[in-house]
C-alpha cells in the first residue's frame, strides 16, 4: 500500500546561493520511500530564421536536491542531476544510502544554485511505501570464495538474480562477514552469516556480523555452548545443519544448545534429509515449535547441486534483512526444491504457517498452491494422520479446505515424481500451523 503527499516551496530571487530546508514526517512501517520534483529549469523562445525556426533554451533556475533523516546526519545528495530518488533498508539511488526508514522529521536539502529574478516554484511529490507481507524467495546456505566455494559474493549475487531469488544468506565456513559490506550489491538483499563448521557438526548463525568473539574452533562441550551461547545473546538466527548427513551430522546434544531453525532439507533430496524430516516431525509430535528450513548449500554448480536447490519461501513484511529473518523464526515459510517450485499458503482464519490459536471444534485450515504439474500429490500432516486431498491431472493450482479434527498442528507436503521409476519425493514442505488446547503464547 503506498500513500503520497505533495509538497511545494516559492524560492525568491533573493535566495540563489543559499542552502535551506523543507521538512516532513515519515510515517511508521514504511519500506520504501521515492522523491521527484519539478520546477520551471529552462525558458524556451522561438525564433523564426530565413531557413526555418530555432527554438533556443536557456537555463533559467537550478535547484538541488539533498536529503537528511531524523538525526540530521546526510542520507544524499545529487545536485541537480536526478530529479528522482528512492531509499529503503537495503537499495538506494545511487548518492544516497541505504538506511532503515525511521519515523519522523526528516528534510528535503534545497540548494538554489541559480534562481529567476521573478523566483521559482519547486513541486515535490513524497511517496511512501508501507511494509507489507509479501512472498520472497531465498537461499539461507550458501558458500563464497572466502571458504570453499567459486564465486565472489558479487559473483553470486549475480547467478542468485539470474536464477529469481531475492535474498541469500552468506554462510562461509568459519568465516563472518559484515552487513555493510553486502549493501547495494546487484539488486538483491544479502544476509549475513556464518556457518560454524566443527568435526562434530555444523550450525547458521545468521543476521549479524559477530556471533562470537573467541576463534571458532571448540575443545570442549562447555566452549560449544558458548559460542551458541553468545550468537544467541547477541541475536543471531541459529540453523543446526543437515543434522543427518555424513560426514558432518550434528553429533552434539541439541537439547542443550539454544537454535531457532533446523535444517531438514539440505541440497539435493537423499536419505539423510528424509531422516531430517522425520525427526523434525517428531519434534513436532512432542509438542515442539521448531521451524523447518532448507539451503543448497550452494558451492557451485553441478550435477546435482544448484543455488536455489532448495530455496526457502518466506512470507517477510519487507524484503530486508530483519523482517526476513524474522518471519523464518516465526515459521512463516516453506522449503520448496528450486526457485521454479510451487507455492503454497496456509490459513486459519487470521492465522498462517508458524503461527498459533486455539483449536476449536469445526475449525479447518485453508490450503492455497499453485505451481503444480501433473501427478503432484498433496499431503496433509498432521498430528497422529497423513491424508491425500488432492492429486493434479494437469498443472494449474489448487484451493483446498482441510478440517481439523483435534489439537496438534497441520503442514502440507507436496510429492512430485521427478524421474519415471522413482518414487514420488518432497517438491516443497511447509511449516505447520499449530491449534492449541490452550491460549497461545506466540
Amino acid at each position: 500500500m503506498t500513500e503520497t503527499q505533495e509538497l511545494e516551496i516559492f524560492i525568491p530571487h533573493e535566495k540563489q546561493g543559499d542552502y535551506f530546508t523543507l521538512p516532513f514526517q515519515m510515517p511508521e512501517n514504511i519500506e520504501t520511500f521515492r522523491l521527484t520534483y519539478h520546477y520551471q529549469n529552462h525558458h524556451k523562445r522561438s525564433e523564426e530564421t530565413p531557413s526555418g525556426t530555432f527554438i533556443s533554451s536557456k537555463a533559467i533556475n537550478i535547484i538541488d536536491l539533498g536529503l537528511l533523516n531524523p538525526q540530521g546526519e546526510q542520507v544524499g545528495v545529487s545536485g541537480s542531476n536526478k530529479t528522482e530518488i528512492f531509499i529503503n533498508a537495503i537499495h538506494a539511488t545511487p548518492g544516497y544510502q541505504p538506511q532503515k526508514l525511521t519515523p519522523g522529521e526528516w528534510k528535503i536539502l534545497i540548494g538554489a544554485y541559480k534562481v529567476a529574478p521573478e523566483g521559482v516554484t519547486v513541486s515535490y511529490r513524497l511517496t511512501f511505501t508501507r511494509k507489507e507481507r509479501q512472498l520472497l524467495i531465498g537461499d539461507i546456505h550458501t558458500h563464497t570464495i572466502a571458504s570453499d566455494g567459486v564465486l565472489s559474493v558479487e559473483e553470486l549475487a549475480t547467478h542468485a538474480k539470474r536464477h529469481g531469488l531475492d535474498f541469500l544468506a552468506i554462510t562461509d565456513h568459519n568465516q563472518m562477514v559484515s552487513a555493510e559490506s553486502l549493501r547495494g550489491i546487484n539488486g538483491i538483499t544479502l544476509i549475513p552469516g556464518v556457518e560454524w563448521t566443527h568435526y562434530q557438526g555444523h550450525a547458521n548463525f545468521l543476521g549479524i556480523d559477530k556471533p562470537y568473539d573467541e576463534p571458532f574452533f571448540t575443545h570442549s562441550d562447555e566452549e560449544v555452548k558458548a559460542r551458541f551461547n553468545s550468537a544467541h545473546e547477541r541475536g543471531a538466527l541459529i540453523v543446526i545443519n543437515h543434522p543427518f548427513d555424513p560426514p558432518c551430522s550434528f553429533q552434539f546434544n541439541m537439547n542443550e544448545l539454544p537454535f531457532d531453525c533446523l535444517e531438514i532439507w539440505n541440497g539435493p533430496m537423499r536419505e539423510s534429509n528424509m531422516r531430517a524430516v522425520g525427526f523434525w516431525h517428531s519434534l513436532l509430535v512432542s509438542g515442539k515449535r521448531i521451524p523447518a528450513v532448507g539451503g543448497s548449500d550452494y558451492h557451485k554448480d553441478g550435477l546435482f547441486q544448484i543455488l536455489g536447490g532448495p530455496c526457502m519461501g518466506v512470507y517477510a513484511r519487507a524484503n530486508t534483512p530483519n523482517e526476513i529473518l524474522k518471519a523464518l523464526r516465526a515459521g512463516r515459510s516453506f522449503i520448496r526444491f528450486s526457485p521454479q517450485g510451487p507455492k503454497i499458503q496456509l490459513n486459519a482464519d487470521e492465522c498462517q504457517m508458524g503461527d498459533a490459536r486455539v483449536w476449536e471444534a469445526g475449525q479447518t485450515l485453508q490450503i492455497e498452491v499453485s505451481g503444480l504439474i501433473p501427478g503432484d500429490i498433496v499431503k496433509v500432516i498432521t498430528q497422529s494422520e497423513e491424508t491425500v486431498p488432492f492429486q493434479a491431472v494437469s498443472e494449474g493450482m489448487a484451493e483446498l479446505s482441510f478440517p481439523v479434527k483435534a489439537p496438534g498442528f497441520v503442514r502440507v507436503e507436496i510429492l512430485r515424481t521427478f524421474l519415471p521409476g522413482l518414487p514420488p519425493l518432497p517438491a516443497l514442505i511447509s511449516n505447520p500451523i499449530y491449534f492449541l488446547e490452550e491460549t497461545p503464547d506466540r
